[in-house]
């Protein structure tokens, strides 16, 4: 007798997805003082886990999250006051899109292509995982 998915209960349904990557704009985050001077760009990375049930039988956006919006939340707060570290940049972003639009549960990656960081690397990133 192996486990399997619904093996001595209720399945567990998979959420719908809406995912948005490379969403960029330059925000003036880090602790050190020219980060907060010049600014840099940084890149966000956002999975909304929602059901598209009622958005998709009624063919209606008012009853989704549009992805329009949420792309412009997420610039609007990398623009906005600045915070020392990408964990908590990464941390607001997640909980104002899970406050703000109708999803169950958000993951959500900020990517610091510009960090000063003294070696050469290709990026570096937090992800953070929210759910109401």
């Amino acid at each position: 007798m192996g486990s399997h998915p619904g093996a001595g209960g209720a399945r567990t349904r998979r959420p719908d997805l809406i995912t948005l990557t490379g969403v960029r704009a330059v925000g003036h985050h880090g602790v050190l003082d020219f980060e907060r001077r010049d600014g840099q760009p940084f890149v966000v990375d956002a999975v909304l886990h929602t059901e598209f049930g009622a958005a998709a039988s009624s063919d209606d956006l008012s009853r989704t999250a549009s992805y329009a919006e949420v792309a412009e939340r997420i610039v609007a707060l990398v623009e906005g006051d600045p915070v020392d570290l990408i964990e908590t940049l990464a941390v607001r972003l997640a909980d104002t899109l899970l406050a703000e639009f109708p999803v169950d549960a958000v993951e959500l990656t900020v990517h610091k292509p510009q960090a000063p960081i003294t070696v050469p690397f290709g990026d570096v990133s937090v992800t953070v995982f929210r759910e109401r």
